[in-house]
């Protein structure tokens, strides 16, 4: 078939030449169409923040500059419906097949599934590829079949499998079909429009998108920065991590060439005896592994972008306190290290990890607003927004997963601004009314003494915001939403026991954990020779009604060996409902439109504030 085949590569979060299996299998074929579809529409609730954007923007004129180069321009297409601009562009060059790498977070996954049905209508042969994971998530499973709920048990099993993550030669040309497609040029996608141009144009200054950069990023990292990887990674000033989380994010650099990079360090290290070099070489292969599980965990429980993977949280009482959550975004709450965490994200759209997690934490569990709301902020915001990586941290945060931050555990942001920021450094930086503050007091200035604030010309209540609340009541507070959540726990336990004719018993609170259950997700299942190995899967549930899941073989999952493509899940009301009657079964259908049906008690919708012009378009990703 070399020579004769005419494939369309329809390019999403893999903006890169090399090692993208998709378009290396093209260029084997024969003549290649690469094609971009922007369709804001289909983002829904994750339209992607200005900076996001405007990162987009610049690495696809990246991409396109290096396709040329290699003889077929990439084609940009703004349209209202991604399978109707395929048909289009397969209609117009006599197309033979449509390439794309696959991708796992929910939306993404019922979209595929959608557009690939419908393809398969028209007679049209799709093939989709492995090119944003080191293994793919039907590849790890437990002794029983299971998808893995920790993270230490899942990446244990990826590193000791017997697949080799391999790299994929990049095509040295490209033909392309005869033909013409109605395209538009970048300016015409609307990724950012003039208002905005003048604020990304300081973006240009500390971030160069594009996959050859992405290249010289990470040889940058691994020859001068790896080595001291453990110690710079506490640090909120200088070079503190890879920065490599944009670039990972946008598929400018495949995460097994990362790994490749890593493990070659790894072993002439350890060749030389080099202790703390091996040392930081698996804390960072530990950190690719948290971007793995994060996509692991979308990929097998989708409902977890609006409720927790455990169901502890269904009965928490969250606060829907708008006054709150604008301080928050603001970097107003008087708490210095958390404002200036949130002010730099403010400015730039890039927070260090350490500063990611405190801020969060205080969004939670001081604040006790819902976590999906910071999770949608951080979205909108952030130039690394990830949406996998944000929920992985967001749930990793609010002890909503098996192996989180328990929800009691509340650490003072003043205790860690000493910890991490000691000289007040980095809130001096983004903090300006409080540069002169003395490091002494510089985390916890309402209990400097009025000398030293008039000396270093602070006026708390007027240039600098007194705290939102005191931390000791605070930690009441959280006591006290604990108990209520036990308790409404307790309650509806009792409840669902009398209704089914049981006996009412009192227990103790702690037995509510075994009330905490995960659907059990079957992995492990012999494929039809029909279906090639490296097409897109998707996850069945077992059926984990009344109980403890059932050791036979769901009928979903026989449903699922006729048809593989087929996305089905039983439902297993009693253990994943986060909301009691809310219909929260997929990600892809939770528009806001439908949030906003559902009972204020019941659902936290993220508020339209949140998007206001007071705060620029601009958790915790998981590898920066």
């Amino acid at each position: 078939m070399s020579g004769t085949s005419k494939t369309i590569v329809w390019f999403r979060k893999d903006l890169r030449i090399d090692d993208n299996p998709a378009l290396a299998a093209a260029a084997r074929d024969g003549q290649v169409l690469p094609v971009y579809i922007w369709c804001p529409k289909e983002e829904g609730q994750f339209y992607p923040g200005r900076v996001s954007r405007w990162w987009l923007k610049q690495s696809l004129v990246h991409l396109n500059q290096s396709l040329k180069s290699l003889g077929a321009s990439l084609v940009f297409i703004k349209a209202e419906s991604t399978v109707t601009a395929l048909l289009q562009c397969f209609m117009a060059v006599g197309a033979t097949k449509i390439v794309y790498n696959h991708l796992y977070d929910p939306v993404s996954l019922v979209r595929d599934h959608t557009i690939k049905v419908k393809l398969a209508e028209h007679g049209i042969c799709v093939q989709s590829f492995k090119g944003d994971l080191l293994y793919e998530p039907w590849e790890v499973y437990d002794e029983q079949g299971h998808a893995f709920t920790t993270f230490n048990a899942f990446w244990n099993k990826c590193l000791n499998l017997s697949i080799e993550p391999a790299s994929v030669f990049p095509p040295w040309k490209l033909v392309p079909p005869a033909g013409t497609v109605d395209g538009c040029s970048i300016e015409e996608l609307g990724l950012e429009d003039e208002l905005e141009k003048s604020s990304n144009a300081l973006l240009g200054k500390g971030w160069s998108p594009g996959w050859t950069n992405a290249d010289k990023t990470l040889a940058e990292f691994v020859d001068r920065h790896l080595i001291d990887y453990s110690n710079s990674r506490v640090r909120l000033e200088g070079i503190t991590s890879s920065l490599l989380s944009p670039y990972l994010h946008f598929g400018e650099v495949s995460v097994r060439k990362v790994f490749q990079c890593i493990r070659m360090k790894q072993i002439i290290w350890a060749k030389e005896g080099n202790v703390l070099g091996e040392k930081n070489v698996k804390l960072f292969l530990r950190s690719l592994g948290l971007r793995e599980y994060s996509r692991y965990l979308c990929f097998n429980f989708p409902f977890t972008q609006e409720r927790s993977l455990m169901n502890n949280l269904r009965f928490f009482p969250w606060r829907s306190e708008h006054g709150d959550f604008k301080a928050w975004r603001q970097g107003k709450t008087g708490y210095p290290l958390v404002d200036a965490g949130m002010r730099e994200l403010w400015a730039t759209g890039w927070m260090h990890n350490r500063i990611r997690v405190i801020v969060a934490s205080f969004f939670v569990k001081v604040l006790l607003l819902p976590w999906t709301w910071g999770m949608k902020y951080f979205w909108d915001t952030l130039l690394d927004a990830d949406l996998e990586s944000d929920i992985l941290g967001w749930q990793y945060i609010s002890g909503s997963l098996p192996d989180g931050h328990k929800l009691n555990r509340l650490d003072s942001p003043q205790v860690q601004g000493c910890k991490f920021d000691p000289e007040g450094e980095y809130v001096r930086r983004w903090l300006p009314e409080l540069a002169r503050m003395p490091s002494e007091w510089i985390h916890h200035p309402w209990n400097a003494p009025s000398s030293v604030l008039r000396a270093a010309g602070v006026e708390l209540g007027l240039n600098y915001t007194k705290p939102i609340i005191d931390i000791d009541l605070a930690k009441e507070r959280l006591v006290d939403a604990l108990s209520t959540m036990c308790q409404a726990e307790t309650t509806a336990r009792s409840a669902n026991a009398y209704a089914n004719g049981m006996e009412e018993v009192v227990m103790d609170n702690m037995d509510g954990v075994e009330n905490w259950k995960i659907p059990v997700v079957v992995l492990k299942e012999n494929v039809s020779p029909s279906i090639s190995l490296s097409d897109q899967r998707v996850p069945s549930y077992q059926n984990c009604k009344n109980g403890s899941a059932s050791r036979k073989r769901p009928s979903c999952v026989e449903a699922e060996r006729a048809s593989p493509n087929k996305i089905q899940y039983n439902d297993c009301e009693s253990e994943t409902s986060g909301t009691g009657g809310v219909d929260l079964h997929s990600t892809a259908e939770s528009t806001s439109a439908k949030r906003q049906s559902t009972s204020s008690a019941l659902s936290f919708l993220v508020p339209h504030s949140s998007l206001n012009a007071e705060v620029p378009h601009g958790k915790e990703p998981l590898l920066q």
